[in-house]
């Protein structure tokens, strides 16, 4: 009874403030449009995750639709590499060099990280392939103008925890603070079974990542909700999802880990899965028990802007939402198998002001940044947005 009474306390804060924040919106949003140097900038860090890629999705995303005013930080995904430590840099007018980005965010006061990612485990017996790498990304950042690097290694063994230290350590040593930042994705259930070293490699990290989605996908058996923001425990199958299987527990986890609470930041997906085979929240997925491997099939991803909000009570889908998660999902109006999970406008932001001002975390990310893009607006960003400013007293 007592977990049920704090929860019953906490829904009720939030509450209030999605009443707050949102009466101020409606206020305010729709008769000024304010110019983008009059925006005050976030009180918290805004991080938008973006990738070359989306230069050529539709609708194309670029530097050009970038709301710099309104974020702290982007970090530019992402620069692969070889096993010897060389750099893969994808090519082309769409490739991965974008010089707009930097300048522009500069010239609103916007850190830009690269994003790291390839083969980490390559260099389990190639130390030399390492101090190459970073080597070569030290060089790439001087070259470019980038404000430091994110490492996106997912997801390092136990084995593997010395080189996960020994290559922060030595970024550390090639980009030293303060002049450069060193971020870090991590997985929702902290450093339990991985090899991330924490709390050990926190003095060389300004903040790390929490990648706080991603329970569903095609490994689940059941319909699961993408990111929770409180744990629902009438999850049938919480191994599916747990440890660290929504927002709270997973900042319980760091914290708990030695982890400081402005070293966080807490992950928020501008997109969600739909899967064409449940018909209710936490359904079995009907071809689970007769595949091999018992998972859920007909699982396929999608974007905010370009799918999900097109089907928000439209298009034959209604919208529900989880009174303990706080986060909504979708079945269909005619009761036939499908079901969407998502995160929408009032999920974003009640998972970003939990984040920033429930636990006093750095800040929040999300992925992607162009996820949310309908062509011409971008509905969740704006609600992180406001989320991030300091609350109303």
């Amino acid at each position: 009874m007592k977990v049920q009474f704090d929860y019953l306390k906490t829904y009720i804060r939030l509450a209030m403030v999605l009443v707050i924040g949102f009466s101020t919106l409606c206020a305010s949003g729709q008769d000024q449009e304010l110019s983008r140097a009059a925006i005050p900038k976030p009180a918290k860090r805004l991080i938008g995750d973006y990738s070359y890629s989306s230069r050529t999705q539709t609708p194309p995303y670029s530097s050009e639709q970038i709301p710099y005013a309104k974020l702290t930080h982007i970090i530019h995904f992402c620069l692969g590499f070889y096993s010897d430590g060389s750099l893969y840099i994808a090519g082309g007018p769409n490739g991965l060099l974008e010089p707009n980005l930097i300048r522009q965010a500069h010239k609103n006061g916007v850190k830009v990280q690269i994003g790291v990612c390839g083969p980490f485990n390559d260099f389990d017996d190639n130390p030399n392939g390492m101090a190459t790498l970073i080597g070569n990304v030290e060089a790439f950042v001087n070259e470019h103008g980038y404000d430091g690097v994110d490492i996106d290694w997912e997801y390092p063994t136990m084995a593997e925890t010395n080189n996960f230290y020994s290559l922060m350590a030595d970024l550390r040593a090639a980009l030293p603070s303060p002049t450069y930042l060193i971020s870090a994705d991590v997985p929702p259930w902290g450093n339990g079974g991985n090899g991330y070293a924490i709390p050990q490699v926190d003095q060389f990290v300004d903040f790390f990542n929490i990648m706080m989605y991603e329970c569903a996908t095609s490994g689940e058996s059941d319909g699961q909700l993408n990111a929770e923001i409180f744990w629902d425990p009438t999850n049938p199958d919480p191994w599916e999802c747990q440890p660290g299987g929504a927002a709270n527990e997973a900042v319980n986890i760091f914290l708990q880990e030695g982890v400081a609470p402005s070293q966080l930041n807490m992950g928020t997906p501008f997109y969600g899965y739909l899967y064409s085979d449940v018909s209710e929240l936490f359904g079995e997925c009907p071809p689970a028990d007769q595949t091999k491997d018992g998972a859920c099939k007909g699982i396929s991803a999608h974007n905010y802007g370009t799918f999900f909000k097109q089907r928000i009570n439209q298009k034959g889908w209604h919208t529900y939402y989880d009174p303990i998660a706080l986060v909504p999902y979708m079945l269909r109006v005619d009761g036939t198998p499908g079901f969407i999970t998502y995160d929408d406008e009032v999920s974003t932001y009640t998972r970003v002001w939990y984040s920033d001002w429930q636990w006093n975390l750095g800040g929040v990310f999300m992925w992607s940044i162009d996820a949310d893009y309908d062509g011409q607006t971008q509905d969740l960003l704006d609600q992180a947005y406001l989320a991030s400013l300091p609350p109303v007293n």
